[in-house]
């Protein structure tokens, strides 16, 4: 008889009431899991793409510019890339280090986009093959801790 009381005891009764509490310090977020070092990755990642985003900013502002002109006395498709890649990796370290799903599809998008440029279109940056395999490196491991972040979350 007891079990039943039991039972209705721990029914809910109000919608709110089959939402668990977060607990923090589980097994799922035990020290050392995948899940944090994917966001450790994704910090990482978040300064670097705040570097480069600053970077190409300065190039647009023209700090540390030559006296050959600066911005404007570059290439269209140098300026256009410029500014494409100033503007994305900025989006994508406040995402990334947010660690919002958001900030590694943009993240992604600009490793990918830099690797294109360097290897289709070499006359914009110098296609640089040290970038290619930098970007296609970070997005292997960008993918391998993803990959088992998610095999360790229960189903």
């Amino acid at each position: 008889m007891s079990d039943m009381s039991d039972q209705s005891e721990h029914r809910p009764t109000r919608p709110s009431d089959l939402l668990e509490p977060v607990h923090v310090g589980g097994a799922a977020n035990a020290a050392g899991s995948w899940a944090e070092y994917l966001v450790l990755f994704l910090r990482i990642m978040a300064v670097i793409s705040l570097g480069k985003g600053l970077y190409h900013w300065g190039q647009v502002c023209g700090i540390g510019a030559s006296a050959d002109g600066g911005f404007e006395a570059h290439t269209v498709a140098w300026r256009t890339a410029t500014v494409f890649f100033a503007v994305i990796d900025l989006v994508a370290a406040v995402g990334l280090w947010l660690a919002a799903p958001w900030g590694a599809v943009v993240w992604l998008t600009s490793a990918v986009s830099m690797a294109v440029v360097e290897v289709f279109f070499p006359q914009v940056f110098g296609g640089s093959i040290y970038i290619v395999l930098s970007e296609g490196v970070l997005l292997a491991l960008y993918l391998w801790l993803a990959i088992y972040a998610a095999r360790e979350r229960p189903v």
